[in-house]
């Protein structure tokens, strides 16, 4: 299974995370939902939530509110607008803000659990996230004195030092023999039939598979507050964090 297609649909954002707007062709269309031949539209996974924005074609606009992954990628619009027919030529466009926060926040959940792994030893059980909040999972038998705190200054640390974060691509063989600690997370998540896997490094601290859209490096990320520690049964802790501009 490659990265940049989903059914009939080439991937635009895992191959330029800035691209806002693209030019596409209809290829199927229904009150359920429209298929392109080219998105830029995040459909959600990994605990990010898919992007928001809208088609324009012949003067009429279409908002899409969500998106559908199942054979093909289906753009999921706003109940009751229009949505253009098959073969019409039409423009995307992201939701900028959105989208923008989105990637920041991600790559704050890398950066926290880069630290959390490095300092405490701990893998990631499940996260989540919205724009600018999120939490995250961790199999941590106990809470270490001053861990809240001692997290918080070691993200804002990361965040200052401007660590460069590179999305590059690996056969899957290939990428696990370059990276043996690939997988951050407690348990695999990676489908089996996966050929290609992609990889999100935050240089020097982080270097896990994802296919997440990410900023380019921490000071992007912004501050990240720690706002709470909470215990979610015997040796899991779960972390929310809220990010703010600034460093």
């Amino acid at each position: 299974m490659a990265l940049d297609t989903h059914g009939r649909t080439h991937r635009l954002e895992l191959e330029d995370q800035t691209l806002r707007e693209w030019d596409a062709t209809v290829l199927d269309s229904s009150d359920q939902g429209v298929v392109l031949d080219r998105s830029a539209f995040y459909p959600g996974g990994g605990g990010q939530p898919p992007d928001h924005g809208v088609l324009l074609w012949g003067g009429v606009q279409t908002r899409i509110v969500g998106l559908r992954k199942g054979d093909d990628l289906v753009l999921v619009p706003a109940e009751g607008d229009p949505v253009p027919p098959a073969g019409t030529a039409v423009r995307g466009a992201i939701e900028d803000e959105r989208r923008t926060a989105l990637m920041r926040t991600h790559s704050g959940l890398h950066l926290l659990s880069g630290v959390v792994l490095r300092d405490f030893g701990s893998l990631v059980t499940g996260g989540n996230m919205e724009p600018l909040e999120a939490r995250m999972d961790f199999n941590l038998p106990e809470v270490p004195e001053g861990f809240k705190d001692r997290v918080a200054a070691a993200c804002a640390a990361e965040v200052a030092a401007d660590r460069a974060i590179e999305v590059s691509t690996l056969p899957r063989q290939e990428a696990f023999s370059a990276h043996p600690d690939l997988i951050r997370t407690a348990t695999d998540l990676l489908p089996p039939d996966l050929e290609i896997v992609r990889i999100v490094d935050i240089v020097g601290l982080d270097t896990p598979a994802d296919g997440g859209t990410h900023v380019t490096s921490t000071r992007q990320i912004g501050r990240i507050e720690v706002v709470k520690v909470e215990n979610k049964g015997k040796g899991f802790r779960r972390l929310r964090i809220r990010l703010t501009d600034g460093v």
